[in-house]
């Protein structure tokens, strides 16, 4: 984060190797955050971004760690049949009927109004539920604002169920995803959007927004769906919803590729590999 940036200038007094790692969507910066930035960053010893295109020159060297996740956390591990019904049916969502998900905090860059019309396009032709489930954030003072705004977007339908989930609710998160039909991330700006891989972990095809680190994430058409527009996400999100053997070989693909890549072992090895370079400066290959 931005926020304690500053902390480098305990360096000298500390000792040490220096990292700073920004875990946020730094494609377009606002000038006056990244003029802030610069008066810091050069002095750590390396810089991690979460994708490439978040790559600034900032004077030292930048390597590229993705996020991950855990599949054994209770957001992530398996669960009984019954134990997802149970979480679906106590929210008075129908576990027969095809439900379409979205799980972020209430902020405008997740857009969850957008999340809105793109279900009321698709119900016109396919029926659906609409789960639009997720937090807030302590640093957001806008959510409360955003949830409103998204439950009186969702007014009058039986079959939208908004969800203002309490911080520690990382099971039912779990079940949600799996009794959906089908994940989307119609993020306007994303970091990296971990609840992508958290989706595609439990095999389910996915939607998202081609932006930040979600195409690190998907491969368009292969491991889920990459959208740019409203009416490019309601268009796939029909045809996945009329054809469950191509939703499911994308749900499948998709599972494969976080299993090789976006798991915390990777990430482990990411760090280590960081760790040693730093201590082995200009050397190409280290001897352990």
């Amino acid at each position: 984060d931005p926020q304690p940036v500053a902390l480098v200038e305990r360096k000298a007094d500390l000792g040490g190797r220096w990292v700073w790692r920004c875990h946020i969507d730094f494609t377009t910066p606002l000038p006056a955050v990244e003029e802030f930035l610069r008066r810091y960053v050069p002095s750590y010893d390396a810089v991690v971004f979460s994708a490439p295109a978040f790559s600034r020159d900032f004077g030292v060297p930048q390597v590229q760690i993705s996020p991950s996740i855990d599949p054994l956390s209770d957001k992530n591990r398996e669960l009984e049949p019954g134990q997802v019904t149970a979480v679906l049916e106590n929210h008075g969502i129908d576990p027969a009927r095809p439900v379409v998900t979205q799980i972020s905090r209430f902020d405008y860059l997740k857009d969850p109004v957008g999340v809105v019309e793109v279900y009321r396009k698709v119900r016109r032709y396919v029926d659906c539920q609409l789960v639009l489930a997720g937090g807030g954030a302590t640093d957001d003072p806008e959510g409360m604002k955003v949830l409103e705004e998204v439950r009186a977007a969702a007014a009058g339908d039986p079959d939208i169920h908004v969800l203002f989930l309490p911080p520690a609710s990382d099971l039912e998160i779990n079940a949600l995803q799996r009794g959906s039909t089908v994940i989307m991330q119609k993020s306007l700006r994303e970091g990296f959007g971990l609840t992508v891989a958290e989706a595609l972990w439990k095999a389910k095809p996915v939607i998202a927004s081609a932006v930040g680190g979600i195409p690190l994430q998907i491969t368009h058409q292969y491991s889920g769906i990459l959208s740019y527009s409203i009416d490019g996400t309601a268009y796939y999100l029909k045809q996945l919803l009329q054809e469950p053997r191509y939703a499911r070989r994308l749900g499948e693909n998709g599972r494969e590729h976080i299993r090789n890549n976006i798991l915390i072992t990777r990430h482990l090895r990411d760090y280590l590999l960081l760790f040693l370079s730093l201590f082995h400066e200009g050397k190409d290959i280290v001897e352990l």
